[in-house]
Formats: structure tokens, sequence, C-alpha cells
């Protein structure tokens, strides 16, 4: 069995944490069994090695999370980058013909389709590998995960039985998309299941299902063609036309932590990050992002949480509509994740001659490396605050600890290795500073190094 997990979305219902590149499965809010803290991600790819998944398993994602996920899971994780956000029936497609032409992966194999986000036991993967058995035993086309509810849930779309074939799996009669209260109350009578996003088919399914469709199967021809696919659901698109249909029932905890209200019930601590919470609140969460303390007093279900995106004050009962007061706010996301660590935008000003001033502070983690590039549109200025390491300025290499200043002038090459963990002040000057400013001459510190011997011996 094949693993495909999909990782899209920016997570709005939790802002001010979540940004635009850094989505709900990413924020380190929960604990694992050494009390650490760690992503949904991290929590859920530990749970694929536990039932032997993670080998076989690739991240479907966009261009702007793979850093992240460099970052949280490492480099040696199979990534799929959708060129960009077309919704889930082109990034399972993309997907799917990348295990066929990429990892040759044989057309009768069963890959499963499941969200990255998912707030699971480890049952709940067991129930997954399951689905290979299921398929092959009905010889259905497609397979589904369904949670047995626990309440009349208004939020969830529901997957109705026609009857019980066997003790596995149910043949799927019809769905139902976010019923009201009454009638998501008969459905359960009915013994209708949560719909969990879980899906599951032969390969040849998907691959004959592009090929009816004139799409290409090649990854690369794909994704040169991603624009043209379709922004759609894979619900839309290929399971509400399909007839021939499974269910899988599972009896265990599930829950989408989607929204600070639900996300906090699953939080072990009450307070994250630098901050007090008083003796008279009750059911109340911190969660701060910044160096400066917070103290709440007097509060009663509520929710606090800061970063350097904003600021949220919110009952947890009215938190998930954050999305919808927030979507008028813009601008650069002030906190990111990369693949050699993070950074944190402290100040931007514009001058009265239209240049303009950004300010950060970068950590580097021990024994990573940021990309030896060149800027033609700003100069930076590099204070080492904390930690050593090794810079290269044009192609001279030279060590930096705490206290170097370094002047990095408009179009010089450069880059930077942490040999501990390592943070300093980034001022950057010029008439527009923006992400795209980058052109990068070498992506890893090894071929760094190659490129100067190279130089050394020309």
């Amino acid at each position: 069995m094949n693993i495909v997990l999909l990782s899209g979305g920016s997570g709005k219902r939790l802002w001010p944490l979540s940004n635009d590149t850094r989505s709900k499965q990413f924020l380190k809010v929960l604990k694992d069994e050494e009390g650490h803290q760690i992503s949904m991600v991290q929590r859920v790819w530990k749970q694929l090695k536990n039932v032997k998944l993670d080998q076989h398993s690739v991240i479907a994602t966009g261009k702007s999370q793979v850093d992240m996920i460099d970052n949280q899971l490492g480099r040696e994780i199979d990534v799929v980058v959708e060129p960009e956000r077309r919704d889930t029936f082109p990034a399972i497609a993309l997907a799917a013909v990348y295990l066929y032409s990429v990892r040759g992966v044989s057309l009768d194999e069963v890959v499963a389709v499941l969200p990255v986000d998912s707030y699971v036991e480890d049952g709940f993967f067991k129930k997954v590998k399951e689905m290979e058995s299921a398929l092959n035993d009905s010889e259905a086309n497609i397979a589904l995960l369904g949670v047995k509810p626990t309440y009349p849930s208004e939020k969830y779309g529901y997957i109705v039985p026609e009857k019980l074939t066997g003790d596995s799996y149910s043949v799927v009669s019809h769905f139902k998309e976010k019923p009201k209260q009454k009638e998501a109350s008969q459905l359960i009578k009915e013994h209708a299941l949560w719909n969990c996003g879980v899906v599951a088919f032969k390969l040849d399914y998907m691959i004959t299902w592009l090929t009816e469709a004139g799409l290409p199967i090649s990854y690369d021809s794909l994704s040169l063609n991603y624009t043209k696919l379709e922004k759609i659901s894979f619900d839309y698109a290929v399971l509400e036309q399909e007839k021939n249909v499974i269910t899988l029932s599972y009896q265990g905890t599930w829950k989408d932590l989607g929204t600070w209200n639900t996300l906090t019930e699953e939080m072990s601590s009450s307070l994250v990050g630098k901050g007090i919470i008083g003796d008279d609140c009750a059911n109340t969460h911190l969660i701060n992002e910044l160096d400066i303390p917070v103290a709440v007093m007097g509060m009663k279900d509520t929710l606090v949480a800061a970063s350097p995106d904003g600021i949220l004050v919110s009952s947890k009962q009215a938190s998930p509509g954050v999305k919808e007061l927030t979507a008028a706010f813009e601008g650069r996301p002030m906190y990111e994740e990369r693949r050699w660590g993070w950074y944190r935008v402290i100040d931007y000003s514009k001058l009265a001659d239209g240049n303009e001033v950004l300010t950060k502070r970068i950590g580097i983690a021990s024994g990573k490396s940021i990309s030896y590039q060149v800027h033609h549109r700003r100069s930076e200025v590099w204070t080492i605050i904390q930690g050593e390491g090794e810079c290269v300025l044009n192609d001279l290499l030279f060590p930096v600890k705490a206290g170097d200043v370094l002047q990095i002038p408009l179009g010089a090459k450069h880059a930077i290795r942490a040999n501990s963990d390592l943070e300093f002040i980034e001022v950057q000057t010029g008439s527009e500073l923006i992400e795209e400013d980058i052109v990068r001459i070498r992506m890893t510190w090894e071929e760094v190094e190659q490129l100067l011997i190279a130089k050394a011996h020309s």
C-alpha cells in the first residue's frame, strides 16, 4: 500500500499563528510522549512510522510548504510539489502520476489518500491498512474510511451505507454534505459515518481515469499542464460519479483540529510561550510566540494567541469566525520556518526616498546552511548574536561568531553555515524588499565547497 498525504491550505482559522506559508498542520502546539512540542504533521508522520507505512508515503503540497516539511520532517521525505493550488482532485492526480511514472509503483497497488492534519489514534492507520484487503475482496473501485459519529454534527459530511456486505466494509448508498442537526440524528440511526476525507483506490483506477480524460500520465508533462486541470475537489470530480464504492468504519478518536476551540481541547498545556494565566481564569489558553510576556486575568472560555503576524483575543465559541474577521488583513508573513531554520520580521519601514528597510531575526540550525545566493535589489548587514559558523562572501570563506558584523553589498554572492545553532540580525536596505529577489548559485553547502575547490584549482 502507498500513502499520499495531502498538505495544503493556509489554515486562516488559526490566525495569527497560521499564515500563507505556515498552515495549521505545522503549528507546534501539541506534545509527544516525551513532552516535546510537535506539530500535527510531525504527529501523523510518527504514527505512519508506528505502522510501518512511512517508507511508502509521499506528501503532496505546494511550493510554499516544502521548506516547512524539510524543517519538521527532514529532507529525506518524498514530496510531490504542486505548481499551484488547485484543490484536491489535481493534487491527487499529480501524486498518482508521480507514483506511476517516477516511483514505478505497480498499477495493481492500492493508494490511500488522507489529510495530513487529522488528530487520531494509531488504530486509525491500522484501519487505513485494512482498506487494501477490502478493495481486493470487494472488487470495488474506491474505498472510503468513515468515522462512527459520536454526536449529530452539522460540520461534517456523511457517508450513508446501503447494506453491510461483510464484517469489514459496507457498500455506499450516497453522501450527505453537512446536514442540519435533526437530519444528522436520523442519518446516524441509519448507520451513516462522518466522511473524514480518506479515500483508497488501485493506482490503475486513477491512471485509467486520467488517460480517458486525455490528461498526461507522465509526472513532468502533467506538472507542465497543471494549470489546465480544473479547480475541483476529488469528491465532486470522481467520487460522486463513481457507483462502485465501499466504506470501512473507524470507531476511535478522530478530530479535525482546524479551529482554535477544537485545537485547544487536545493541548496538554494551557500555556505555550512566555506569559502567565491567572488563577481566576477558567478553560483559558494562551499561546504566545512573541518575546514579550502576556498576562491573562479573569477570563473564562477564552483563547489568546500572539505571534509576529498579530494578536487574537477571543471567546472559544466565537474563535471559528476569525478567518472571516481578519480576511481584510494583508501583508507578508512575519514568521516563517525554512529548511535551514526560521526567521521573524522585527521591523519594516519605507523611507522618504522610496527605499525600504526590513529587519529580521534569523535562526539557522546547527549543521544547516542557506543557499549561495545573490540579490539585485538590496544590500544586507548581518550582526551575529549567537553561535558560530562559516560564511562565504564572493567566493571567500571565513569563520563567524557572536559579535561579528558582515556587510553584504548589492550583487555580492553570499552564504552562511551554522556549526552550532546560529542567530543573527539581518537589516535589508533596497528599492524592493521581496523574497523573490534571490538568485541561487548553489543550494547545498557541499555544492558551495565544491565550487570553492574548483575555483582554487583554476
